[in-house]
């Protein structure tokens, strides 16, 4: 495929320029939320009953997939003899929260609907701490779904163990994540009601990855056949995993693409059919994006296209 003016090595340097976290920013945000996983440790040792039993770095920070705008970081905190309803769940893990870091002032711990965040001053990286209640020692928990307040079964170190299997076996694929993730966000900007969970993203990924549908090529090549997948297939297919699981039970909510650690919990559950088009729809357009970007005759014009994907910082 030709590629007169924009080739892979554009689309990398517009990447670590506008959409990458940089390399120490990263290390400093993990570092922040170590040395609160530090002093929880040592409150535990001293009071082996305290009810905060472990907290592990979660979300894109620890998938090393965070994009350069992050603002918070998501941790996980598995908790004992805690409140069942929800509601009272946060107030009492606030509580708990400012018993374990008493440096906190009051007001930087901010109870939210299924989680607590934790204000930060001097890094501008908040926390948001999300409540698991614990199961066993192998860090299975029920989680606080964040969109309804469903507790779901999940284990955040598998999750963790499954993207970093993909990031070591395909090297394009951490990036190409950060691409997607910085496509939605400007594909929200345009319009409000446009909902993709970036998670959702991760394992069409690795789906299309490991079933050799995406081969490891040019970043442009990559990103059309993500597109032209979710396009192609109207975003029907089911996708899951079977590395912890079996395989899901049937179900027909118009988008299936199954947690990798639990396949009763169908990520796209919240989705209607006007979401599913609505994603297919502008998956269409940015494969055409990027199909004329790649034929486009003058540099000008190849530019004009890719800003149509990347929007007005590419």
């Amino acid at each position: 495929m030709a590629r007169n003016h924009i080739d892979h090595k554009h689309i990398q340097e517009f990447a670590e320029r506008v959409v990458n976290l940089k390399r120490d920013d990263a290390k400093k945000y993990r570092d922040q939320v170590n040395r609160l996983r530090t002093k929880l440790d040592e409150l535990i040792k001293e009071n082996p009953d305290f009810e905060l039993q472990k907290m592990l770095l979660s979300g894109s920070l620890a998938k090393h997939t965070a994009l350069k705008n992050i603002n918070d970081a998501d941790v996980a905190v598995y908790v004992s003899s805690a409140p069942q309803d929800v509601g009272d769940l946060t107030v009492w893990l606030a509580g708990k929260l400012r018993k374990a870091f008493p440096n906190f002032n009051h007001d930087q711990v901010v109870i939210q609907n299924y989680s607590v965040k934790v204000e930060f001053r001097g890094t501008g990286l908040d926390v948001d701490v999300v409540p698991i209640y614990k199961k066993d020692k192998d860090d299975w928990g029920e989680l606080v779904s964040q969109e309804d307040g469903r507790r779901l079964l999940t284990n955040i170190t598998l999750h963790k163990a499954f993207i970093k299997k993909r990031r070591v076996n395909y090297p394009s694929y951490a990036q190409i994540v950060r691409l997607l993730k910085w496509w939605i966000k400007t594909q929200k900007e345009l319009d409000s009601d446009f909902k993709f969970k970036s998670f959702m993203v991760e394992l069409i990924l690795a789906k299309l990855f490991d079933d050799r549908k995406i081969a490891e090529d040019a970043y442009p090549e990559i990103l059309l056949c993500f597109f032209d997948y979710i396009a192609r297939t109207n975003f029907g297919e089911e996708i899951y995993f079977t590395d912890y699981t079996s395989k899901p039970k049937f179900c027909n909510d118009p988008i299936r693409v199954f947690d990798p650690v639990n396949p009763s919990n169908n990520l796209g559950r919240k989705y209607n059919s006007y979401d599913r088009d609505r994603i297919v729809t502008k998956a269409l357009n940015a494969g055409d994006a990027i199909e004329a970007a790649l034929k486009a005759p003058t540099k000008e014009l190849t530019i004009y296209y890719w800003k149509k994907i990347f929007g007005p910082s590419f």
